[in-house]
C-alpha cells in the first residue's frame, strides 16, 4: 500500500469514528452534563461565590452553547488523532491479527484496544460529571489516569510479543501475565482523591452513556479502517513507497 493511500484511509477512518463519537456524545451525554453542572451552579449560589443573576446565566448559556458546538468538532480532533495510532498498530499488526479479511482483523484490535486503553482504566478511574472533583486534584487525577492507560497499553504489547514466543496452550501464559499485573496495578495505585458528593443515580448514568460514547468510537473506527483497507490494498503486505 503506497504510504499516502494509507495516510488517507487512516485520517478518513478516524475522522468519520471521530464524528459518530462526538454525534452520540451530543446526542446521550450532554444531557447528564447540563444536569450536573446545573447542581454546581447551585452550590456555586448556595456558598456565595456567584450570584443568580441574569447576567450570570447569560454568561453561561453563552458559554454551553460555545462549548456544545465544538462538541462534534472536538470528536473529530480526538478521531483523527486516535485514529492515526490505531492505524498504525493495525499495520504493524495485521498480518498476525486472528480474522478471514481486513475488516474482521480491524474489528479484533479495535475491541483489543478499546479493553486495554479505555475499559480497563475505566473500571480503576470512572468518568465523573463535572459537579464531582476537586480543581486542584485535576493534575494528579490526570497523571493516575494516564498512567494507569500506558501500563495497561504497554503491557499488552510486551505479553503479546511474549505470546508469539510461546507454543500451544503455554501462549496463555502471556494473557495470565498480563491480566496478573493488571490486577496488581489496579489493587497498587491509589483511588480517585475526590469525594463523590452528586448524586448517584445522576454520577452511574453519566459513567454509562460516557461508555456508549467511546465505544461508538472504537466500533466505528475498527470497521471503517478495515473496510477502507480491504477496498484500498491491492497486496497481502504492508509496502510503502
Amino acid at each position: 500500500m503506497k504510504t499516502i493511500v494509507f495516510i488517507a484511509i487512516v485520517l478518513a477512518s478516524g475522522a468519520i469514528a471521530g464524528l459518530v463519537h462526538g454525534t452520540v456524545n451530543f446526542a446521550i451525554v450532554e444531557p447528564y452534563l447540563d444536569q450536573a453542572i446545573g447542581i454546581e451552579n447551585q452550590n456555586l449560589f448556595a456558598s456565595g461565590e456567584e450570584e443568580d443573576t441574569l447576567e450570570f446565566w447569560a454568561e453561561y448559556e453563552s458559554y454551553r452553547i460555545w462549548q456544545k458546538s465544538g462538541q462534534v468538532l472536538a470528536g473529530v480532533i480526538l478521531g483523527l488523532a486516535m485514529g492515526s495510532l490505531f492505524g498504525i498498530v493495525f499495520a504493524l499488526s495485521r498480518n498476525s491479527l486472528p480474522g478471514k479479511n481486513d475488516i474482521s482483523k480491524a474489528v479484533f484490535l479495535s475491541v483489543i484496544m478499546w479493553v486495554t486503553i479505555y475499559l480497563i482504566p475505566f473500571l480503576k478511574y470512572p468518568a465523573n460529571p463535572p459537579t464531582v472533583g476537586d480543581g486542584e486534584t485535576v493534575v494528579l487525577r490526570a497523571i493516575l489516569y494516564l498512567s494507569f492507560i500506558a501500563i495497561s497499553g504497554l503491557s499488552v504489547v510486551v505479553f503479546y510479543k511474549l505470546s508469539k514466543k510461546l507454543n500451544g496452550n503455554k501462549k496463555y501464559l502471556a494473557l495470565a501475565g498480563y491480566a496478573g499485573l493488571m490486577v496488581i496495578t489496579f489493587v497498587a495505585m491509589p483511588d480517585n482523591p475526590d469525594e463523590i458528593t452528586a448524586p448517584m443515580n445522576l454520577v452511574n448514568e453519566f459513567r454509562f452513556v460516557s461508555v456508549l460514547g467511546v465505544s461508538s468510537f472504537w466500533a466505528c473506527v475498527g470497521i471503517t479502517l478495515g473496510f477502507f483497507w480491504k477496498k484500498f490494498d491491492k497486496t497481502p503486505q504492508m509496502e510503502y513507497s
